[in-house]
């Protein structure tokens, strides 16, 4: 590996541009999109001439894009090519912060003493706090459990990225790791598309693409991930195997602050995971209010 400026153009407004541009248009395939595949097409997914055409615009000019010589394209030409290339609504909010000049430079992590008193008052849920780089700056005690260790920084990472990644252990707390992985790394190419300049996350992605195929893979795919809400299955270390509803919640950011996701699991009530969470929450209380 030599630099981010191999891995799609990280922290470089141009390269970045063209380097999503080029993964989503290898993930069309022409038949879906009224062309013919046939077999003897050297390239996977649309010819660059097949989406400008699609697109309504030049070929030269796209062939620009995605070289990273033509770096502002207008809103009219981005939501031509957000079509063509069938890109929902996180895609196309990501094509847009890269072909935006002036992005803001990165942002500080800071867990107010109300937050971390919010996260601690959950007693129930299950609850952590990431930053634009994954890193886990706050959780509560059913939080730490359920993520495999969080207080004990020798026992796992507390970058979520380097640990699905890196950590073996990964796979046995989330069996649909694949499916972490792809938020993960999704959830990253958004931070850098919005901080091109953050030299931590240039090298966070830098290694993870150096140590890990399967970070290549994905990240070669173009994925763009936005946190949201859904169900999850995740390995409790005493409770086994439990399925749980999740959510995403937004702390908006003060001026020179980051703005962190706080993700909270729960249990329909009656459910062997509500019993399972009530259970493990009593646990932990009983640990801390144990005399030492």
């Amino acid at each position: 590996m030599n630099g981010v400026d191999r891995i799609d153009g990280i922290g470089d407004n141009g390269r970045a541009l063209g380097g999503f541009l080029r993964a989503r248009r290898g993930r069309v395939a022409p038949e879906h999109v009224g062309l013919t595949g046939g077999r003897r097409r050297r390239v996977r997914g649309l010819r660059r001439e097949e989406l400008a055409q699609l697109a309504g615009i030049s070929v030269d000019y796209y062939v620009r894009l995605e070289q990273g010589r033509a770096t502002q394209p207008s809103p009219e030409v981005l939501d031509a090519l957000a079509t063509a290339l069938g890109l929902d609504a996180a895609e196309r909010g990501h094509l847009a912060t890269l072909a935006c000049a002036g992005r803001g430079p990165a942002p500080r992590a800071r867990v107010s003493p109300l937050l971390q008193r919010l996260l601690d008052a959950m007693a129930h849920f299950p609850a952590f706090v990431t930053d634009h780089r994954l890193d886990v700056v706050a959780w509560n005690s059913l939080g730490d459990d359920l993520m495999g260790g969080l207080s004990d920084p020798a026992r796992r990472d507390r970058n979520q990225a380097r640990f699905l990644f890196l950590d073996p252990v990964s796979g046995v707390v989330f069996p649909e790791w694949e499916d972490r992985a792809v938020e993960a790394v999704g959830q990253l190419r958004v931070a850098a598309g919005r901080y091109p300049d953050d030299a931590e996350l240039s090298a966070l992605i830098t290694d993870l693409s150096a140590r890990s195929d399967d970070f290549r893979r994905i990240w070669a795919t173009g994925e763009v991930v936005m946190c949201a809400a859904g169900r999850k299955r995740v390995r409790h270390p005493t409770a086994g195997l439990l399925t749980l509803d999740y959510e995403t919640l937004h702390v908006p950011a003060a001026p020179g602050e980051t703005g962190l996701v706080v993700h909270v699991f729960s249990a329909e009530g009656g459910s062997r995971e509500a019993a399972a969470l009530a259970r493990s929450g009593r646990e932990d209380q009983g640990v801390r209010g144990a005399s030492p």
